[in-house]
């Protein structure tokens, strides 16, 4: 399967991915900018999200309506120095989907 992969971050964090040749979306740490970004990306159609874990909270609204869908899968990565655990949590959810547990909790 082929298809397009979209990165939504800071400037520092979506660089490494430009450099990649991915496409990237560098957003302030705004709740609006993140959210208008994120659903601009959904209108694009792409296979593969990978969020910055520190504005994943900020975009969730917006990707929660993707969560049961397969495409596009939206995975949260960490980023900043103090992890808020918003990734894991991602993780679980999306092996929840595929396996029907979240192997991950307690």
């Amino acid at each position: 399967m082929e298809g397009k992969v979209a990165v939504l971050g800071s400037a520092d964090f979506v660089m490494p991915f430009s450099a990649l040749g991915l496409d990237t979306f560098a957003v302030e740490l705004t709740t609006e900018q993140v959210q208008e970004t994120a659903r601009a990306i959904l209108k694009q159609h792409y296979t593969l999200i990978v969020v910055a874990e520190n504005v994943a909270r900020q975009a969730q609204p917006v990707f929660d309506a993707t969560l049961r869908k397969a495409i596009p899968c939206v995975v949260v990565v960490p980023f900043t120095a103090e992890p808020t655990g918003i990734a894991t949590e991602s993780l679980g959810r999306l092996i929840k989907l595929a396996a029907g547990i979240n192997i991950l909790q307690n």
